[in-house]
């Protein structure tokens, strides 16, 4: 007789196989499989992303608080602060957020085998661990931009993750081969899950420098301060972008400067471009990063603005503007991390050359530690000119010699005896890090070679120029270009449009010099400020005649200059600053209503068409399901985001059950025992999208803790709580039963005794890393060192995976 109700692998699962497969072909059942596997992956991710966006509004939420103040009316200011502390958040419902798959993929095995201890959820948990521990950081290492490193900041609240993520697997190895072989006993289980509290109670008192803090005793004052300050910092923890970011006059005002009068760009590319590097600036938490990850990957709605085409060209244009003029904040040479460092920098951000001179000497500062001897990257880069036609390309290392303080660099010109307009290009300063020196901000050099064949012409730079009327004195450039020979004459003056001659404005008209080889000089006008509110008035500018002789005007000759009452001015920045609040309102974390929910997941990327990509496209077709399915989760803006935090872990829990299933039958098939698809694929879908997460995090970020400093504290967590909590249960089911709990050590010990002995020689890497100043810290630093040790860290968990997989298979023996 032939079972058509029993078949290859067809009692693994606990939903699955959902319909008889028994005539399906074993090959495309793995097809199937497979592909259910990594959709199932996708889907845990976008309902782990709701998840997160609960755990976010919870930890998020605010409490108010008095103090002191006498010289407020009430006696007392009023401030609020969030009510969550920042590790303790990160450490409990920030790591269950995270880790919710593998821990609940080990409790619902633990229910589905009758409360036998099962392969695949312990398997995951410790797969799991090791691709964290060890690739995660490997990457992360890697990936900081080249020049710069990153450190943990709160380094006593690692350490004490870190002990606890190596000591959770210790523990594990003490139960299950030293205390009680093979079996867990309720005692060791309830002790497994108290270690979660304890560790999150520890990170809570480093946080507050609890551990080697001197005693103080403080005056009434400085406490109030102390308290004070706690508050602010608190607020500045907060892990999404909160209320209170806004988009600052001064700030406002900068853009508004350097972009105005550049053509074709209108108020909303300037605030769109506003709210892009407030939100590229703003600090973001775990949880963001994780969960921006998660959109990125799956065609959602992107947290971070995104720049179209012209607006990213607008944004390049002013990065290079602002290299060549400098920054307009300059380094602070007395900070505690530049005093022991030279600082080195072109003494002009912008020099001119005739052709015939045959070169140009450029003079390189140096200032800030002197003691030591600094080297220097110098090389050029084309711009409208180009090496080998028009100068010869240099590329060389500069040396400055203990108590050194200039240098000068030639670099020549080459004289082709062909009329050709003004061209520039640039050289740029470097230096490798870690070698006590740093660059300042006139770090590029903008050269000008100039035809020397021709006295030059005379225009101006812009079209029109915009003034507030109380600015006093407006300077309008004028250029001279394609020539700088001799001395040059231009005559000026100016027509009434709008604005009056003698009422709004003064002069009328005058000369400008240019001396031999100037290229550039100011008219200057003083402007009336009447103090009462008109509108905007406007008078044309005209150069009129060049009165030396080979010299003429270009076609810009004429351009309007507009006086801006200052009431105009401010609304016309209020504009521009509501314009980057609105954009800055959309990247709130929470969504509103349901029915913005299926707004966004009927939509490619949220709806943003526009910056939607070819990915974002395919992405939303693979998931368009899920979205539709999870935009039934409540929004976290309920019930203070409790009812979404349960609804999501609801979902969470069956769609983990789902891939158990899944992954168990995929495995039967083609030949791996469960253990291996736990430490291999199950570990790897889970762990995704907190690769790109901390990937993204390294980049953005200036310490590392947002990168991996997560990791240890999630291990230690899927340990006591993924296996503590199923433990507790098991342990207290068959202890009512007269009997132990049975967890055979075989597999599980060896597996955890490998990972263990990895951690160690990965945590003892971060740690020399930190402290070894060659390699400048945890991240980053020099390129072949970042390089090794990221190939090193990921190799060590390809000889994890290996060594279990051997064992399972008995080519290792066990415990």
């Amino acid at each position: 007789m032939c079972d058509l109700e029993t078949y290859e692998c067809s009692d693994l699962g606990l939903f699955f196989p959902i319909t008889n497969e028994y005539t399906w072909a074993k090959s495309f059942r793995i097809i199937v499989y497979l592909v259910g596997l990594l959709w199932s992956f996708m889907g845990v991710s976008i309902i782990a992303d709701m998840f997160m966006e609960a755990i976010e509004t919870i930890t998020s939420k605010k409490q108010k608080l008095k103090l002191v103040d006498p010289s407020s009316e009430t006696g007392f200011q009023e401030i609020e602060v969030l009510a969550w502390n920042g590790t303790v958040a990160n450490l409990t419902l920030m790591a269950l957020g995270s880790s919710a798959p593998e821990i609940l993929l080990s409790v619902i095995e633990i229910l589905k085998e009758s409360f036998m201890a099962g392969p695949l959820g312990p398997g995951t948990i410790v797969g799991s661990a090791a691709f964290n521990l060890m690739c995660i950081t490997g990457i992360c290492v890697i990936s900081v931009p080249k020049g710069e490193v990153r450190k943990i900041d709160l380094i006593k609240v690692f350490a004490i993750t870190c002990i606890f993520s190596i000591w959770a697997y210790i523990w594990l190895i003490i139960i299950l081969i030293v205390i009680t072989p093979d079996y867990v006993d309720m005692w060791e289980a309830f002790v497994t899950l108290l270690f979660f509290p304890i560790m999150v109670l520890l990170a809570y008192l480093a946080d507050k420098n609890f551990f080697m803090k001197e005693t103080k005793v403080k005056s009434g004052d400085e406490e109030h301060l102390d308290l004070v300050e706690a508050a602010r910092d608190a607020m500045l923890k907060g892990t999404e972008l909160p209320d209170e970011v806004h988009a600052s006059k001064k700030l406002v005002l900068e853009f508004v400067r350097k972009l105005r009068h550049e053509r074709g760009i209108d108020d909303k590319d300037v605030s769109k471009l506003i709210s892009y590097v407030m939100a590229k600036e703003q600090h973001h938490g775990r949880g963001w990063y994780r969960r921006n990850a998660i959109r990125n990957l799956t065609g959602s709605t992107k947290m971070e603005p995104v720049l179209d085409e012209k607006t990213q060209e607008l944004l390049e244009t002013m990065l290079v503007a602002d290299d060549i003029s400098g920054s307009t904040t300059s380094i602070n040479m007395s900070e505690p991390e530049m005093r022991n460092k030279a600082l080195v920098e072109f003494a002009a951000s912008q020099a001119a050359v005739l052709e015939r001179d045959g070169r140009v000497k450029l003079t390189i500062l140096r200032r800030g530690k002197l003691d030591n001897r600094v080297l220097v990257r110098i090389e050029t880069s084309d711009g409208t000119a180009e090496a080998g036609t028009d100068f010869k390309e240099i590329k060389e290392t500069i040396v400055f010699d203990p108590n050194q303080t200039h240098k000068e660099v030639e670099i020549e010109i080459i004289d082709d005896n062909i009329w050709e307009p003004d061209e520039v290009f640039f050289v740029r300063l470097s230096v490798e890090p870690d070698t006590g020196c740093t660059i300042g901000n006139r770090k590029i050099c903008q050269v000008t070679i100039l035809n020397d064949d021709s006295p030059g012409t005379i225009q101006f730079e812009k079209p029109s120029y915009l003034f507030k009327e109380s600015c006093g004195t407006a300077r309008i450039p004028v250029q001279r270009v394609d020539g700088a020979d001799g001395e040059l004459r231009v005559h000026w003056k100016t027509k009434d449009l709008l604005a009056i001659r003698g009422r709004d404005y003064v002069e009328g008209e005058g000369e400008v010099v240019f001396k031999h080889g100037e290229v550039e000089k100011h008219i200057e006008i003083t402007i009336n400020d009447d103090m009462e509110f008109e509108k905007d008035e406007n008078f044309e500018l005209i150069l009129d005649t060049v009165v030396t002789k080979g010299a003429k005007l270009g076609n810009l000759h004429r351009t309007v200059v507009t006086i801006v009452n200052d009431d105009e001015f401010d609304g016309f920045v209020s504009r521009i600053s509501n314009l980057t609040n609105a954009n800055l309102d959309a990247l709130r974390m929470q969504r509103a209503t349901w029915g913005q929910k299926f707004v966004e997941a009927m939509n490619v990327n949220g709806g943003d068409l526009e910056n939607a990509t070819v990915f974002d496209y395919i992405m939303h077709f693979f998931t368009f399901g899920w979205k539709l399915v999870f935009a039934l989760v409540p929004p976290p803006t309920i019930w203070g985001g409790w009812l979404c935090f349960f609804v999501s872990l609801a979902f969470i829990g069956v769609l983990t059950a789902c891939i158990g299933d899944l992954a168990s039958i995929f495995g039967c098939l083609i030949g791996l025992k469960p253990e291996v698809v736990a430490i291999t694929f199950v570990a790897l879908g889970t762990s995704l999208p907190d690769t790109f997460a901390s990937r993204t995090a390294v980049v953005n970020e200036k310490h590392a803790d947002m990168a991996i400093g997560n990791v240890t504290g999630s291990n230690g967590v899927n340990v006591f709580l993924g296996l503590g909590l199923p433990w507790v249960i098991a342990s207290i089911y068959w202890t009512a039963q007269g009997k132990s709990f049975e967890v055979p050590a075989g597999n599980l010990g060896f597996s955890v005794t490998v990972f263990t002995i990895c951690a160690l020689v990965t945590v003892a890497i971060i740690f020399a890393r930190r402290y070894i100043s060659f390699f400048g810290g945890e991240l980053g630093g020099p390129a072949v060192p970042k390089m090794v040790t990221g190939v090193v860290l990921v190799f060590i968990w390809i000889l994890y995976v290996i060594l279990s997989a051997l064992q399972s298979y008995t080519h290792i023996p066990g415990f």
